[in-house]
């Protein structure tokens, strides 16, 4: 009875100890430029968590927050993700941008690649530059 009741014990704690993924991950940080001014009260910021793994289609968004621009710079964010989507091999990247009315303002011009392996940097921070 002794050693049914250990292998019990020992089969309860290996199926605590085993690692399940958590149902939602996230990034976090904040928006900015370097252009001394003040955004219109009307703008709105939106960030994106893209799979840009394939060359010749449209990235696969996996999360995006968007909204009014609430402050001055720097914008925070956070992006909400299922990492049950994160594929190994895949390349991922956080793009940002600024519009007033559909018009763009500012948007990212150099890529902020992620890992999604939990080693990231947070807060991330994303420059955004004038649209031409």
């Amino acid at each position: 009875m002794k050693k049914l009741f250990m292998l019990c014990c020992a089969s309860l704690l290996a199926a605590c100890s085993s690692p399940t993924p958590p149902a939602q991950a996230s990034l976090y940080g904040e928006v900015f430029y370097l252009q001394r001014m003040a955004l219109p009260p009307a703008a709105t910021l939106s960030v994106q968590l893209q799979d840009v793994s394939l060359m010749d289609a449209p990235a696969v968004v996996l999360a995006r927050q968007a909204g009014p621009v609430k402050g001055n710079v720097p914008l925070p964010f956070r992006l909400n993700y299922d990492p049950a989507q994160i594929k190994p091999g895949h390349r991922y990247a956080v793009s940002a941008r600024i519009e007033l009315e559909g018009k763009l303002l500012f948007i990212n011009t150099s890529q902020q690649s992620v890992a999604l392996d939990g080693h990231d940097p947070q807060p991330l921070r994303i420059k955004v530059d004038p649209a031409r």
